[in-house]
């Protein structure tokens, strides 16, 4: 587990010297001593593991039972050649994600994350689990909850991507201009920010599980009020979870037609179950959640890989709890939905 004496050589401050300046040493130094465990090497986990490994992190090790296909080749830029087809996809990844940083220790596990053991992940600082199963995602949370461990999850469907993040009871320093009085000209004193000197104050952010912030009962005054402002994203990623818990598989291009069927009764179900009264889902969501398209990647892998360094270095304010991002329509929204 991290510990803040990690030293930094003058190598290292040299290679880090733009994020030193930006979030300070300590904070470096926490990177520099963490460790990262990342399930699901396809197009967004491949985005978030590149940006965590040029941050100047400890260590990392790469989780994915799966093997290569030509799909990701679409996303996941960490395989070099289609000569790895077949073969393990986090072994696979491996050579590059060094190359990015050869000061990281990088490994690489084929194992299926749920026949390890909970100890198993233990040793890691954060566990960050992509494209995975619902029980799956469930699982790890409670461990890392009960743990004391971050926790990050995240998918992209098509056009649509979301991040959750359970980072238990969280203390960061967030850095703000000072206030000070000044008189306008009329001679009013007002409370305005000094460019020039900065506050430093700890605050303490509290997360819930994601089974938590999945069930929502959206009849209850709270969240009805909360509906208008609610991502469509939200309810989007709840049906092709449970998409895939009943297929075992995510909808397919060439399957499409048969699988917007299935996706249509799914809504009926996930907005039965949460006791949605509108239909914040339209009929077209169906036709845009097959497959990693990159740029969706490349945005919701990026807003994942910040938050991690954020949680890790213990700066600046994070995002409590979810990211959801809608490519249609380009917009990006942070929520906190669940207890």
């Amino acid at each position: 587990m991290a510990s803040n004496s990690s030293s930094i050589s003058e190598a290292e401050a040299a290679l880090y010297d733009r994020q030193i300046r930006l979030w300070g040493l300590e904070a470096q130094k926490r990177l520099r001593a963490s460790s990262v465990l990342f399930i699901g090497l396809k197009g967004l986990g491949a985005e978030v593991c590149k940006n965590v490994v040029l941050s100047g992190i400890n260590s990392i090790t790469l989780m994915d039972h799966n093997t290569v296909t030509e799909e990701d080749f679409c996303s996941n830029f960490l395989i070099s050649s289609r000569e790895d087809i077949g073969k393990n996809r986090a072994a696979s990844s491996v050579e590059r994600t060094q190359e990015l940083n050869p000061n990281v220790i990088v490994k690489s596990d084929n194992d299926n994350p749920d026949n390890k053991p909970d100890i198993f992940f233990e040793q890691f600082d954060v566990v960050c689990a992509t494209c995975c199963p619902r029980a799956t995602i469930f699982r790890l949370n409670n461990i890392c909850h009960g743990k004391n461990i971050k926790f990050f999850a995240g998918d992209v469907f098509g056009f649509y991507g979301y991040m959750f993040a359970d980072l238990n009871d969280h203390e960061f320093v967030e850095e703000k201009p000072k206030m000070i009085e000044k008189e306008d000209s009329k001679g009013v004193k007002k409370l305005v920010a000094d460019d020039t000197e900065t506050v430093v104050t700890k605050k303490t952010f509290s997360y819930c599980r994601f089974k938590d912030a999945l069930d929502v009962d959206w009849s209850t005054e709270k969240y009805a009020k909360a509906l208008k402002r609610a991502s469509d994203v939200y309810f989007i990623m709840q049906i092709l979870l449970m998409f895939r818990e009943q297929f075992g598989r995510d909808p397919q291009p060439g399957n499409l037609e048969n699988d917007r069927t299935e996706l249509q009764r799914l809504r009926e179900e996930v907005l039965d179950t949460l006791k949605v009264k509108s239909d914040p889902v339209d009929d077209n969501f169906s036709g845009h959640c097959a497959a990693e398209l990159s740029p969706i990647c490349a945005i919701v892998g990026g807003v994942m890989g910040q938050e991690i360094i954020k949680a890790v270095s213990c700066r600046d304010v994070p995002h409590n709890n979810f990211f959801f991002f809608n490519g249609l329509n380009s917009t990006g929204i942070v929520d906190c939905i669940g207890s």
